[in-house]
């Protein structure tokens, strides 16, 4: 399997958790990038740090890494290599996969341990 190339993206995230049947707060359409997630007992939101949003819980300074696509169905393992080789590191992740490619968040105080041991596994990183 050939290995992707991945992009650091140039924003901030920040995590967000809200209960479930919280309506999503407006300002999380203003942003360029956001993503949504809703099941029977959370509603999470990965927005930019700077949009703030009054949430039950956060997890900030996450920065992320698209992996450049797009990605087949039919393809496999992707997320697993990526996250194998930051596990092996010792880098938490956060995941987020949408129809054309898949993004791994990191805490941003580790985005360049991410990516050095990202290269040394044959991936190559960009700035965005």
């Amino acid at each position: 399997m050939s290995q992707q190339t991945l992009a650091v993206m140039q924003e901030t995230f920040t995590i967000h958790s809200f209960d479930v049947d919280t309506p999503i707060p407006p300002a999380v359409y203003q942003s360029k990038v956001f993503f949504i997630a809703r099941t029977y007992d959370e509603l999470s939101v990965v927005c930019p740090s700077h949009v703030k949003l009054d949430s039950n819980e956060q997890e900030e300074d996450w920065a992320a890494l698209e992996v450049l696509g797009p990605l087949g169905f039919s393809m496999t393992g992707i997320l697993s290599n990526i996250s194998g080789v930051l596990a092996s590191a010792k880098i938490s992740i956060f995941a987020i996969s949408t129809f054309d490619t898949d993004y791994i968040l990191v805490k941003k105080s580790l985005i360049n341990d991410a990516a050095t041991h990202l290269s040394k596994a044959g991936y190559k990183v960009v700035d965005s």
